[in-house]
């Protein structure tokens, strides 16, 4: 397994993510709320995490719903995966959606998504007049069948 040294600043020292078993790929982020906050359904919310990172240059780091509470309550990350870059500094924020029936109420501290380290390939982008043809050629949704 890669790994990588990530610098993070933390507004409590428990908010520093960590990885729950030995081959996870993502480590959980928390909520650094002072209250518990409610999201009604279809409603959208910015949980803040209290975290900023220095991510080396070459990756990004990506925020991902956990699956737990994606399946049992409904509650994702909305821009999923989200992208933080390895030139920003600021506070990673979550945006949350509720897209269950219920109202879910965060809890201060709790586990509400993961953020995983990837690398970063850049494509050069070269302008053309046509492209090579394929088999599937233009053809888009649905068109490899189910």
């Amino acid at each position: 397994m890669q790994r990588i040294l990530v610098h993070c600043t933390a507004t409590k020292e428990d908010l520093i993510p960590r990885y729950q078993s030995e081959y996870a790929s993502g480590a959980d982020l928390k909520a650094d709320i002072s209250h518990p906050v409610s999201i009604n359904p279809l409603q959208r919310c910015l949980i803040p995490t209290g975290l900023a990172f220095q991510i080396p240059e070459g990756y990004e780091a990506q925020v991902r719903p956990r699956s737990g509470l994606a399946y049992k309550a409904g509650l994702t990350v909305l821009n999923s995966p989200g992208t933080i870059d390895s030139d920003y500094r600021g506070e990673v924020q979550i945006i949350l959606i509720n897209l269950g029936n219920e109202t879910i109420t965060i809890q201060p501290g709790e586990r509400i998504a993961q953020i995983v380290f990837t690398p970063v390939v850049h494509a050069q982008f070269l302008h053309t007049d046509s492209l090579a043809g394929s088999d599937r050629g233009d053809q888009g949704f649905g068109s490899t069948g189910t």
